[in-house]
């Protein structure tokens, strides 16, 4: 009855909204995209690695006893998007938008795949399928996408990524407001297994300043999935609630975000087990200076952390925490399942991920996306400050020095410290410094690349079995050249 329900009003609202002026235009027919060449060198530093929960992002190869500790790492890769348009006039349009991914010298030549020697492999994925179209009888501006489309809210910060689904924008001057609905996952066909998500946004220009709200709920009847499959073993329902501002005040340019988590995972096969309790929250603050040829930033952000001794490794209902009690409440910032918010979040280039490389390396960076994940951020917190200069038009140059913070409880966000038996809580995971040069050679090629080290704290070493052990200083340096179009 459920889905008989949503599909229902799904046609509905196709057929209550598609009104549109049947004037003929002439259609315009665009190509957009980009083919990009990204170089890799690093020590220490790599991509998170699939696990069960919202910890272990680090890449199991970079830790102690790990095939690539304290050993360099070096390889290119490939990324080219290619876009088309189909638009008729203002009232509708079409989008196809293709992606392929390929590392220099792929071993085989699956997905991602397409720099596999020989060529000719299988690596084009879709992307985004999808349809506009502005309702002419509603009586204040209004456009609406169906179809496996862009889901970004704050995507640095909580959700980006693709999907399935119904977005439509009223515009109310000076008001907008987007309400949503996509279809995540769908299960077997005749079971309540699917998992839904609901939501609404809204913002308001106010003079210099653009303030904006949205709350999503995730309904998961199946909990968690791998490739987005329904699992029959748990169910979920979470809640995110933001705000946030960008603009001006005076000469100064500035971004906030606050955003809180909250819901619960329930075992559906164990009923007796506890359901686990997720609460938690982030705030961001980041504030610019621009003079002549110059721009002076700082930047903060505080993200809550677990406490070990309530939850374990996973933030499943029945399983163990580190003192061997049944978990029972996540109280790190956690996001959505599927966000690529940790590739996204780009605020320095070696714990947390790098904008250069597209958010492809990071200490902290995950690729959880399967389930609720600390968002490459969750249990820390640091305090930025930067530096660029313009000397020239076609050159910019960054300097950025953080200290990053573990505010997980018991225990650390990534590190595994032991003594006598006992995880230690250790506050220091390091600090960083960057430095990053952008080219312009023409509009529409550009080359950047940066370098950063971390010095280690205590709350990034480990115990090996014999004794409490740190990474040697992780370093990168990295470039991207690339084409847009």
């Amino acid at each position: 009855m459920k889905k008989f329900t949503v599909i229902s009003l799904f046609g509905l609202l196709i057929i209550a909204f598609s009104a549109v002026s049947f004037a003929q235009e002439k259609l315009d027919f665009r190509a957009s995209g980009f083919i990009d060449e990204v170089t890799e060198y690093w020590r220490n530093v790599s991509g998170g690695n699939s696990s069960a929960g919202i910890y272990d992002t680090m890449n199991s190869a970079i830790k102690p006893g790990g095939a690539a500790f304290n050993r360099e790492a070096a390889y290119l890769e490939s990324r080219s998007r290619l876009k088309f348009d189909a638009v008729y006039g203002k009232e509708v349009s079409g989008t196809i938008f293709f992606e392929m991914d390929g590392t220099w010298g792929n071993a085989d030549g699956t997905r991602n795949s397409f720099g596999y020697w020989s060529g000719d492999r299988a690596a084009v994925e879709v992307k985004n399928i999808y349809i506009d179209w502005s309702p002419a009888f509603i009586p204040v501006p209004t456009t609406m996408r169906v179809g496996l489309q862009g889901f970004n809210f704050r995507p640095y910060m909580l959700i980006g990524t693709d999907g399935m689904g119904l977005s439509t924008a009223f515009k109310i001057d000076p008001v907008t407001i987007n309400p949503f609905w996509y279809k995540a996952a769908e299960g077997t066909n005749y079971v309540s297994d699917d998992t839904d998500v609901y939501g609404l946004h809204a913002n308001v220009k106010i003079s210099t300043i653009t303030v904006g709200g949205y709350g999503l709920m995730y309904n998961m009847r199946g909990y968690p999935y791998d490739a987005m499959t329904p699992s029959a073993s748990y169910s979920a329902k979470m809640w995110w609630f933001g705000v946030y501002a960008d603009g001006k005040l005076g000469p100064v340019n500035f971004n906030a975000d606050v955003i809180y988590d909250d819901g619960n995972v329930d075992d559906m096969k164990v009923p007796t087990n506890e359901k686990v309790k997720y609460s938690g929250a982030v705030g961001r603050l980041k504030l610019e200076f621009p003079w002549e040829k110059f721009a002076f930033g700082a930047q903060g952000l505080y993200a809550t952390g677990a406490d070990k001794e309530k939850t374990s490794s996973s933030g499943l209902p029945g399983t163990a925490t580190s003192t061997g009690v049944a978990s029972s409440k996540v109280k790190s910032w956690v996001g959505p399942p599927a966000s690529e918010s940790a590739a996204w979040f780009g605020e320095s280039l070696v714990f947390y991920s790098c904008w250069i490389n597209r958010g492809n390396t990071g200490i902290s960076n995950t690729d959880n996306y399967g389930r609720l994940h600390n968002g490459g951020f969750g249990g820390t917190w640091f305090t930025k400050l930067y530096a660029s200069v313009m000397p020239v038009d076609y050159m910019k140059l960054t300097l950025q020095g953080l200290y990053i913070g573990d505010t997980t409880k018991h225990g650390d966000t990534i590190g595994l410290r032991q003594e006598g038996g006992v995880y230690k809580d250790e506050k220091t995971i390091g600090w960083e410094g960057d430095v990053i040069g952008e080219f312009t050679i023409t509009k529409q090629l550009k080359y950047t690349i940066g370098a950063g080290m971390l010095a280690p704290g205590k709350a990034l070493s480990f115990w090996d079995g014999a004794s409490n052990t740190k990474p040697k200083a992780p370093w990168i340096v990295t470039s991207m050249f690339v084409y847009n179009f």
